[in-house]
Parts: structure tokens; C-alpha cells; sequence
């Protein structure tokens, strides 16, 4: 079966946590129930656009979120790019479908005393993994890159004399990042550690098994340090980029600047980050203005 074959192969990748491979699986059992019902056929392989907008259609007036659509359908489109890979189909009937729209939702960064007590909290552990974690948590926050550039960190993209950090972003395009003397100080002591370990791996962190790291456990990382000091319902590596943009922007850097540091092609990517600065400037404004 198709399904299975596409199941069992995303299985296999690490990206995947197992609640995302079963959403996938229920996804397109549901479609195929629904292929069945609505069209006497259960073969989910060769069916057109019109098939799958009709449950789209279904999904909608079923009260079900466009949001929650747009995964759904997001699960086709992966399951029709396999079909494609393997040659079981030519053409993706999902090639050219546009996404529901969606509001965008609010991200409450977090604060600065929040970031600063996982540190403190992590500094009382000597244990290696709680040095590198405290690392992972002090780059992210210091240098805003993104989860899948920190995997990706190597030693070599480290220049301590010069205080800089050699990020590989989207589209293999580079930019350095300045460290903070407090982050260039972690790291000397972090590559100390990280010597001790025995580790032939080329890349900056590495798991237990002197692996590299994978994208679910580095928002384990963060998810688990961070849930024992903020009540916010998002706590992913993400939310540190978000609190790194949040937090210049509310401390008077200007939009461009944050911009080149986050890797942004246009400035429209980084207008995402300005709400709670909008906030920080009507206190300002209230506070200072003559008339408030």
C-alpha cells in the first residue's frame, strides 16, 4: 500500500517526531474514508483536484479550521511529492492548490528575566549535556539564528578572536553574527568541555551518542528548561528567535539591523517581530507625552 510505503519512509527520517507521523497516517486514512464514501473508490493514488477540493469543501462546513485544513492538505501534498519521488505518479494534483487563509496568531516572546533564569538554573549543573544545553539556549537567545542553522553550527564556524559566528542560513546564503563577551566566554569554556568528550564529530553540538543533533530534541531542549519558568503555551527554539528580535527592537535597533542579524531577505519577514515593540513604544508614548 502507498500509505504504508510513505508511512514507513518518513518514519525512518529523523525530523519527524512520532505524534507528526501519526497525524500524517490519520490525515490520510481520513481522506481515503472520505474517497471512499463520496466516490465508491479507496485508492488515494491517481485522484484529481477536484476530488481532494471536495473535501476540502467537506472539511470546511464540518466547522473544521483553516488552519487545521491546511495541515491536513499539507499531509497530501508530502504523501503526492513521495508518489513523485518514487515514479508511482507523474503529477502532483496538489501542484498548484493555494492555502486557506489563516489569522496570524500572536507569539508572546519570552521575557528577558525568563531567559536569564533557565541560564541560571543551568549554570548550577556541571554535568556536560547541561553545558552544551545552556550553550544552545545562550546562542539561540544571543544570536537569534534558527534551529535547523544551530544543527548545522560547525567548530570551524566559530572565530573567538574575532567575536564573530559564521551562520549557514536558507538558501546556503552566509552571515556572522557578533558574540556577546558573555556568549564568546561560554563558548571558550563549552569547547573545553566539548574536547573532553572524545568526539571525532565536525559539528558544534552533538548528542549523547556524539551524534548530531536533530531537530525534535533541540526543542525538547527548550521546551523542557522553559516550561519550569514561563506559563506561555509556545515554548520552541522558535520563541527565542522571536524574543532575540522582540527584545532589540523594544531596546531602540532598528528594523534593518535586525533584519541582516536574523537572515531576513526583506523586511517584510521581520515586520512579524515589531508587535510588542509597537507596545513598548505607546507605554513610551504615554508616559512622555505631554498631553498622556
Amino acid at each position: 500500500m502507498p500509505i504504508n510505503s510513505f508511512i514507513n519512509y518518513i518514519s525512518l527520517e529523523k525530523k519527524y517526531s512520532e505524534h507528526t507521523v501519526l497525524a500524517y497516517k490519520k490525515d490520510l486514512n481520513d481522506f481515503q474514508e472520505f474517497s471512499a464514501r463520496e466516490f465508491n473508490d479507496d485508492n488515494i493514488v491517481n485522484v484529481n483536484y477536484s476530488q481532494i477540493r471536495s473535501w476540502i469543501v467537506s472539511l470546511v462546513s464540518n466547522k473544521i479550521s483553516n488552519r487545521s485544513v491546511n495541515r491536513k492538505v499539507s499531509s497530501l501534498n508530502s504523501f503526492y511529492k513521495f508518489l513523485q519521488k518514487t515514479k508511482t505518479i507523474s503529477e502532483n494534483p496538489l501542484s498548484k492548490h493555494q492555502a486557506l487563509k489563516v489569522a496570524k496568531k500572536v507569539q508572546v516572546p519570552f521575557s528577558y528575566n525568563e531567559v536569564v533564569e533557565v541560564i541560571n538554573n543551568l549554570n548550577t549543573k556541571s554535568d556536560f549535556i547541561s553545558i552544551r544545553n545552556k550553550m544552545i539556549v545562550e546562542l539561540l537567545y544571543s544570536t537569534g539564528m534558527r534551529r535547523s542553522e544551530l544543527i548545522q553550527l560547525k567548530t570551524s564556524d566559530i572565530d573567538i578572536i574575532n567575536s564573530t559566528i559564521k551562520v549557514l542560513g536558507k538558501r546556503n546564503k552566509e552571515r556572522y553574527i557578533p558574540l556577546l563577551d558573555s556568549v564568546r566566554e561560554s563558548l571558550v569554556s563549552y569547547l573545553s568541555e566539548r574536547t573532553k568528550q572524545n568526539s571525532n564529530s565536525e559539528f558544534l553540538f552533538f548528542t549523547q551518542k556524539k551524534k548530531k543533533l536533530y531537530p525534535t530534541l533541540v526543542y525538547r531542549i527548550i521546551n523542557d528548561y522553559f516550561s519550569t519558568v514561563s506559563s506561555k503555551v509556545k515554548k520552541s527554539p522558535h520563541m527565542l528567535r522571536h524574543s532575540f528580535a522582540t527584545h532589540l527592537l523594544n531596546e531602540g535597533a532598528d528594523l534593518n539591523s535586525v533584519k541582516e542579524l536574523l537572515g531576513h531577505s526583506s523586511l517584510a519577514s521581520t515586520q512579524v517581530y515589531t508587535h510588542s515593540s509597537v507596545d513598548k513604544l505607546k507605554e513610551v508614548y504615554n508616559n512622555a507625552h505631554p498631553r498622556s
